[in-house]
């Protein structure tokens, strides 16, 4: 066998394979006698089909598949014995595998296309700021508020006030219009909130649906019919209250207290509102640390000079991906190719830092993810006990896809850390609100 690297530039070049009899011949003999002995013929007993009858049944598809396990598993040793970096895997030459004649030809070259990786120098001496977010006491309460009508109870009270949901039969007579429709009264327009607060049970009161709401999408969710069918109708409609529901927030007591943060970790509203913040700080920081990441990536990235065979990576995307077309490829390749040189250059500062994960990094990992699922609040001790178990099932699902990316994951993580070390990071103070606009750029 022989095997050719000729470069035609710093970022592609060609694989040419030459592969005569004697390459591929033994294995090929050892796969038909293989066959022989597990064929099931009519005629013969099993193990005892002559070997020249399945090289003629099924010669050239084993000598297909037997120069094709060869060929990948030399390119492989090849790359790897003379430490070519790569980007994606070889593209063979279609063209010219099309031109084989599989009965006649005894030797054949192959050509496949690579990739390459060229050297490129990095800086992680960065500039670049960080939005730490104050503490918004008003934003807390709010959220307060929200979380207490979460954990709260549903009442039955006999008149209807700001809050409550009404449940009812929506009439129009002239139209034989006839619905039951929950509105709730706080998604109101202001014109008409009034209207509907003070009623009892079995009340009437008087509508026009093109004012009940200032948003228009609110009265089709609540009617349930398209914006077309709602410009029909115009006029009065009559509105007859059969049920008023009303949640009523749960109090700040220990009852509360244990819900949301374990039984008796909190014992008193002072000590819950510290513990409060400091989880709502930690929500805000994590934001924080988040975008920070965010911008330290698109710096380097944007200060690093990668070169990449574009019309190969192209076309490595298309032969791998069937349901992108060329258009789309087209459209959104710049977000391809960032990608790609993120990915470069994080591997290349993971190679010269020994960046190793374990896999118990990824089954703590994970258990923070289905802690955040639980909202950052105490879990039980029986869930407390199984989220190893939980952890370890999810890594394992999708053919192991999710460890995978959460090794990805935890990588990137890693490096981010390490560029932080090095890089000029300014502390900005910034409201909520400033902060969203600043990812929101």
């Amino acid at each position: 066998m022989d095997i050719q690297l000729e470069k035609n530039s710093s970022t592609e070049a060609l694989i040419k394979i030459n592969l005569k009899v004697s390459d591929y011949q033994s294995n090929f003999k050892e796969k038909l006698k293989t066959y022989s002995k597990q064929a099931s013929i009519k005629g013969f007993r099993p193990g005892k089909v002559p070997i020249a009858l399945i090289e003629k049944m099924y010669g050239k598809s084993i000598m297909v598949e037997e120069i094709n396990k060869i060929l990948v598993d030399s390119i492989k040793d090849y790359i790897k014995t003379n430490d070519i970096k790569i980007i994606g895997d070889p593209l063979p030459n279609q063209e010219k595998a099309q031109q084989i004649d599989w009965d006649k030809q005894e030797e054949f070259e192959f050509e496949y296309r690579l990739g390459l990786i060229d050297n490129f120098d990095y800086n992680l001496n960065i500039k670049v700021d960080k939005f730490e977010i104050e503490l918004d006491e008003k934003e807390v309460a709010e959220n307060l508020k929200n979380l207490r009508e979460q954990y709260g109870k549903m009442t039955i009270p006999e008149v209807s006030a700001e809050g409550d949901s009404l449940f009812g039969l929506l009439v129009q007579e002239s139209t034989g219009f006839d619905e039951n429709v929950l509105i709730e009264i706080n998604k109101v327009s202001a014109t008409m909130k009034d209207s509907l607060i003070g009623l009892e049970k079995e009340a009437e009161v008087k509508i026009d649906i093109h004012k009940l709401f200032d948003d228009q999408n609110e009265l089709e969710e609540v009617l349930n019919i398209s914006a077309e069918a709602i410009s029909e109708l115009s006029g009065e409609f009559t509105f007859t209250v059969k049920n008023i529901n009303r949640n009523e927030a749960a109090e700040l007591n220990q009852e509360f207290f244990d819900r949301v943060f374990g039984n008796g970790k909190v014992t008193s509203e002072e000590q819950f509102m510290e513990e409060y913040s400091k989880i709502y700080k930690e929500n805000y920081d994590k934001q924080s640390e988040y975008l920070l990441a965010h911008d330290i990536q698109e710096k380097i990235i944007e200060e690093t000079t990668v070169d990449v065979p574009e019309q190969f990576y192209k076309d490595w995307i298309l032969a791998g991906n069937p349901q992108i077309g060329a258009e789309e490829l087209e459209e959104n390749f710049k977000h391809y190719l960032k990608d790609l040189k993120w990915t470069l250059i994080k591997n290349r500062i993971a190679s010269d830092n020994d960046v190793k994960i374990e896999y118990e990094e990824a089954v703590a990992q994970t258990k923070k993810m289905y802690m955040a699922q639980f909202g950052g609040m105490s879990l039980s001790e029986e869930m407390d006990k199984n989220l190893e178990v939980l952890a370890n099932n999810y890594l394992q699902q999708k053919e192991g896809q999710n460890y995978m990316n959460m090794y990805e994951q935890i990588k990137t993580e890693k490096i981010i850390d390490i560029i932080k070390q090095k890089a000029d990071i300014s502390v900005n103070k910034v409201t909520l609100e400033e902060f969203n606009k600043k990812g929101e750029e």
